[in-house]
């Protein structure tokens, strides 16, 4: 529940309570700063894969140009795995997220 402000004192908000109150503020941290690193990593993951990409397209014009098959180029291909990566790096957070990071939470809340 949130505290009232005073009527002279609008332009600051107050900070509304927490919903749960923890014993053990040291496993939240532990846990908060294991999803920013998981979520770092991939995050890292996904630049490169971009960047490169990027990359190629402005200095490797010959090499993206390349037939593979008959209306098929290293570029085309190398756009598609840039897809795919975007998926399979967000279906390798979901899977963190629901194995470790959401149980963990819920341990945490009883």
């Amino acid at each position: 529940m949130a505290t009232q402000v005073p009527a002279g004192d609008r332009t600051r908000m107050a900070r509304p309570e927490p919903d749960v109150v923890l014993d053990d503020d040291a496993e939240l941290e532990a846990i908060a700063a294991r999803r920013l690193r998981v979520a770092g990593a991939l995050t890292a993951i996904m630049l490169v894969v971009y960047f490169g990409f990027i990359l190629l397209i402005a200095f490797a014009k010959d090499f993206l140009s390349r037939e593979l098959t008959p209306g098929l180029t290293v570029g085309i291909a190398l756009g598609v795995v840039v897809i795919l990566a975007t998926w399979a790096v967000t279906w390798a957070y979901v899977r963190w997220a629901n194995r470790v990071y959401e149980p963990t939470v819920a341990g945490l809340r009883r």
